[in-house]
């Protein structure tokens, strides 16, 4: 007698969840200035914030959190340091919600390695009371993230590109030979 096993149902898949994706446009799109020239050698210009923050926030898709992060970073590159009291008026300068800046735009930009967070932990003497104040930097990770990614890209094309030459040279030597 065979028993049947009941189908575990699963949800289909929707893909990437969004907060766990970078946008990357097309490397020709006109959002983003030429990165290199026609024998594929990258160029010596850089991108600005907005350009770079485009990756993280598009700005066609999510125009308001891209105009919060590329403020907020450029407020980081002034400082490369703030504290709470500095995040709330900046909060309250660009007259942002205190829920889309520290639920949206501050953890992603965390999360990519653009910022870093700390903690610090504080006892008040007279009543004890702990409080844990804030404070974000500007971090590298992104950048060396986002570089080992390019470096290994670049390294697994030179080697099939190294390799294909190579059987090449050895085909022509091989017909020379005959």
């Amino acid at each position: 007698m065979e028993e049947s096993v009941p189908e575990k149902k699963s949800v289909a898949s929707r893909g990437v969840p969004s907060k766990e994706s970078m946008y990357l446009p097309p490397h020709d799109s006109p959002l983003i200035r030429s990165f290199q020239d026609k024998d594929e050698n990258p160029t010596r210009n850089t991108w600005d914030l907005g350009e770079v923050s485009t990756f993280i926030f598009p700005k066609q898709y999510q125009e308001k959190y891209h105009s919060i992060a590329s403020a907020f970073l450029a407020l980081l590159m002034k400082e490369t340091k703030v504290e709470g009291a500095q995040i709330s008026q900046f909060i309250k300068d660009n007259s942002i919600s205190k829920a889309t800046f520290y639920n949206r735009v501050l953890p992603r930009l965390r999360r990519v390695g653009m910022v870093k967070i700390q903690r610090h932990t504080i006892v008040a003497k007279e009543s004890k009371r702990k409080y844990r104040p804030m404070s974000v930097h500007l971090s590298k990770t992104f950048g060396n993230y986002i570089s080992k990614i390019g470096d290994s890209w670049l390294a697994i094309v030179d080697e099939a590109r190294s390799k294909s030459d190579q059987q090449k040279r050895l085909q022509t030597f091989e017909e020379k030979k005959e």
